[in-house]
């Protein structure tokens, strides 16, 4: 095949450091707007983004020649250092080390649309915590519970 072609989707995950609630709604659709743009910088087009007050989720395309782990730094890294110059209060604010990403299938993508976009609802029911056991549970990742929170 002389083409190369690639349609991985990832359902992206992160939190903020200790799950502080940093994420308010005045600051909250700017952040959704710098996030996609950092992301889709980097030819991963952003499907879907949202936010509680202490975490992310994302669906993107991953391109085929960008790695997961460069999309979770820039995403991180570059959103950490935009948030900090917002206003004084968010000096300290931190990103969690690690993140949670899962692939999706194609035949899935509605299904994690609406599970993205109803975050604040599903919220309501559900921590943070019991949400990521059960997506690692979902999608058959061991794990240990030590390590898992910040």
């Amino acid at each position: 095949m002389p083409q190369s072609l690639a349609n991985n989707l990832i359902h992206l995950v992160f939190s903020t450091k200790h799950r502080e609630p940093w994420l308010a709604d005045t600051i909250r659709l700017d952040l959704h707007a710098y996030l996609a743009t950092v992301i889709n910088n980097l030819q991963c087009p952003v499907l879907v983004l949202n936010s509680v007050d202490d975490h992310v989720h994302l669906l993107f395309s991953l391109y085929r020649t960008v790695t997961l782990a460069t999309v979770v730094e820039d995403a991180k890294t570059s959103s950490s250092r935009w948030l900090k110059t917002q206003a004084a209060n968010f000096a300290p604010f931190a990103w969690q080390g690690g993140y949670g990403a899962f692939s999706v299938s194609q035949s899935n993508v509605a299904q994690v649309t609406r599970y993205i976009i109803g975050q604040a609802e599903h919220h309501q029911k559900m921590s943070f915590q019991d949400e990521i056991r059960a997506l690692l549970v979902k999608n058959s990742l061991n794990f240990d519970e030590r390590f898992l929170w910040d």
